[in-house]
């Protein structure tokens, strides 16, 4: 009896819960305003593209399933590259408007728009390709990879290939500005506090310094320890770049990706340069699989570029004060990535580091915790 009502209430939070996310997260999507920016990233869109049409031999006859298909581009041009099915899945009212544009393109005999979470739809047959543009920032970041691979491991025949096929995460030391205005914007911050301290003391006789400290350390996370977006400069870089986790994307597992956990190294190649923190992007790549090769390689990269700005961007990861570094150091960096505990689709990130002087010298080893939202 105490199980079974235990397991009422446990369904009912689980649904209460999905109706949150739904509403926190899917709502975004369901806006074309919001479709239009990634449809008009030049860099995301030419990828898709080259992928899928300078590698029809993996579409033409057959069965395509598109995971969060949006707008239905992704599926319409699988459609017009040959492929005798198309399963459209869209889990907000976005799909009425890829439904519309299907059928304005003549496809809809080909092209099936389903309205559901992938975790929820039945569909009538396994299929050949499962093609997806999942990637948030910094990959990871709204954890809709989880769905992709839910969708590979229900319907993805054992012959079947993934769109695109694996994925890097990568990040490097930089130099930037934005260090000095986010700490000046906290100093600001803490100086209003503290005139809203000694005004409600003077004027209402209520000590509020009891709380200085909790809201120092709000004001720390939202100004220096959250990540920043950013379109960095390559000549930001200050240093090599280094792979902080690699992605099959036919075989990785969520549990692969609810812990990132890394070390790896960084070599400063820039003379008399501030280290001002870490920036951090990803790469996919379309390869199909060993059996049954693309016939062209596609790469779709987010990395810090003069021409090819994306709307992911890179994610910076302040480190204030900056550090002094020169050509020749040597940066060895810890890294753990975890899902937020009040909202899986947001990341927080521990990064540790320490710098290896070329002239020998070891300096302080820090580490700082940030929160990609």
């Amino acid at each position: 009896m105490g199980s079974s009502r235990n397991g009422v209430v446990g369904d009912r939070t689980a649904a209460v819960d999905k109706e949150v996310d739904f509403a926190n997260y899917f709502c975004t999507y369901s806006f074309l305003y919001h479709q239009k920016e990634m449809l008009s990233d030049r860099v995301r869109m030419d990828a898709y593209f080259n992928a899928i049409f300078e590698n029809k031999h993996h579409f033409q006859g057959k069965a395509v399933l598109d995971v969060g298909t949006g707008s239905g581009i992704l599926a319409i041009w699988s459609a017009q590259a040959g492929a005798r099915k198309v399963y459209a899945v869209e889990a907000t009212k976005m799909s009425d408007h890829a439904r519309a544009l299907v059928k304005s393109n003549n496809l809809q005999g080909v092209v099936e728009v389903i309205e559901g979470s992938i975790e929820d739809v039945t569909l009538p047959e396994k299929v050949d390709v499962i093609i997806s543009e999942w990637m948030g920032y910094f990959l990871l970041r709204e954890s809709m990879f989880d769905s992709v691979i839910c969708a590979r491991d229900r319907w993805l025949k054992p012959t079947g290939v993934m769109y695109p096929s694996h994925a890097r995460m990568w990040m490097a030391p930089i130099r930037t500005g934005l260090g000095d205005h986010k700490m000046n914007d906290f100093d600001l911050a803490m100086d209003d506090w503290s005139y809203f301290v000694d005004q409600t003391k003077t004027h209402y006789g209520v000590d509020m310094s009891v709380l200085t400290k909790p809201y120092s350390e709000e004001q720390r996370k939202y100004y220096l320890q959250t990540s920043m977006w950013n379109n960095l400069h390559p000549h930001q870089v200050i240093g090599t770049a280094a792979i902080v986790k690699d992605i099959d994307c036919l075989t990785a597992s969520v549990s692969d990706i609810l812990k990132v956990r890394s070390k790896f190294s960084h070599s400063i190649t820039m003379e008399n340069a501030k280290l001002c923190g870490f920036g951090g992007w990803f790469d996919v790549h379309f390869r199909g699989r060993t059996e049954d090769p693309v016939q062209k390689e596609v790469e779709l990269t987010t990395a810090p570029s003069i021409d090819y700005t994306t709307h992911w961007g890179q994610q910076v990861f302040l480190l204030p004060p900056p550090i002094r570094v020169s050509q020749g150091d040597d940066l060895s960096v810890s890294f753990l990535m975890i899902r937020s505990k009040e909202n899986h689709r947001l990341m927080e990130v521990e990064l540790g580091c320490e710098i290896q002087q070329h002239s020998g010298k070891l300096l302080a080893p820090f580490k700082n915790k940030f929160y990609i939202e």
